[in-house]
């Protein structure tokens, strides 16, 4: 029996690819799965060839350091398919390396299904005919990209967003706040700085004055910052509690977020949760973004809704005060702002489809590996 093999670069896409993989073993116990990737998938019967930790880059000037050791895991995986011991290669995002790895298998004879596509929506496009000469079967996470796909000649189907298949996990928020400790009378500001190092370094300093200023504005309000495991967050640059590992816990909890840009927007929608947006990269990864980037929203939950349910402050448009500014409104329960913030979540929710995206990207997996 061939093996499937994942290839996953980025703590988001160990999640997703971890529960492909459950549903995979549940309906093949003998088949091998195999893969990049991390603990998650590990303990979802994925035998590990290299960890995501040491391939999460961001950034189009952060990336060039790990060339080197993409080129060697890029050769390993093409011995791999040579050997005709691979049946199937699932990606999950992470295009830059994982376009390379598409064309490889492809031109090894393996069917690829891609899983959670480039985002050729907001730059990239010229993949759009290597997506359609490479890829056997693309599962999209957003609505709008297989129309979008399927125009351009890749066989999309769309899934549904795998977080919807998380709902479950999400506590209520009187229990949310009660497992925080948290003042159940008092406002929740939630801060998601980022689950990457180089995420941490640019953004606990503006979020932290920014935290500061609500604080000063309001002395009320909590403030509680979210972390991914193994993510340091050094305690002289945040005065706040960090709760590791559990973001659904902290989004549920929380009255309003200040949240870095990402999938995290689209678990505020979820979780039901008002938030403001901030990002921050390098100068010159933002310049290049500035000519590359095509759409006028950064954030997943802005570009899903196709308008501004969330604000944005992106590189130095991220003034504490003005983004206080911003938070203030969704912190108070009544106020016109966090109504319209709610129901353009719940329409973002509508719009993510219904749970079960991993159980159908199992079956399309298991239709190709045969």
């Amino acid at each position: 029996m061939r093996e499937i093999l994942f290839v996953v670069g980025e703590a988001s896409g160990d999640l997703h690819a971890a529960k492909v993989a459950a549903a995979l073993k549940a309906a093949e116990p003998s088949r091998p799965l195999v893969g990049t990737g991390g603990d998650r998938m590990r303990a979802a019967g994925v035998e590990l060839l290299e960890h995501s930790e040491r391939m999460a880059a961001i950034g189009f000037v952060e990336v060039l350091r790990h060339i080197p050791r993409h080129w060697r895991l890029l050769n390993t995986l093409k011995a791999r398919f040579a050997s005709g011991r691979v049946g199937l290669v699932i990606l999950l995002d992470y295009p830059g390396f994982n376009m390379r790895v598409a064309e490889a298998a492809h031109t090894a004879g393996v069917p690829v299904l891609y899983y959670i596509t480039p985002q050729v929506w907001a730059w990239g496009a010229d993949r759009l005919p290597k997506l359609a000469r490479w890829v056997s079967k693309a599962a999209v996470i957003l609505p709008f990209e297989e129309a979008l796909l399927r125009k351009h000649g890749v066989n999309a189907t769309f899934v549904g967003h795998p977080l919807l298949d998380r709902v479950h996990e999400m506590p209520e928020p009187a229990a949310a706040r009660a497992a925080l400790g948290l003042d159940p009378e008092r406002p929740v500001l939630a801060v998601f700085p980022g689950s990457r190092r180089s995420e941490i370094e640019r953004h606990m300093g503006p979020f932290m004055a920014t935290a500061r200023e609500v604080q000063r504005r309001d002395p009320a309000v909590q403030v509680v910052v979210s972390a991914a495991p193994g993510i340091g967050i050094d305690a002289s640059v945040c005065p706040y509690p960090v709760i590791r590992d559990a973001s659904f816990t902290v989004l549920r909890a929380a009255t309003a977020g200040l949240l870095k840009s990402g999938t995290t927007t689209l678990e505020a929608a979820v979780a039901g949760l008002p938030h403001v947006i901030a990002y921050r990269t390098s100068a010159l990864s933002y310049a290049i973004a500035r000519r590359v980037v095509k759409i006028p929203h950064i954030g997943l939950v802005n570009v899903v809704a196709e308008r501004g349910v969330s604000r944005e402050f992106v590189q130095d448009a991220i003034v504490p005060s003005e983004v206080a500014d911003a938070i203030a409104p969704l912190l108070r329960l009544a106020s016109p702002e966090r109504e319209a913030a709610l129901a353009g979540l719940a329409d973002v929710r509508a719009r993510l489809g219904a749970p079960g995206a991993s159980e159908r990207a199992a079956a399309f997996a298991r239709e190709l590996v045969r």
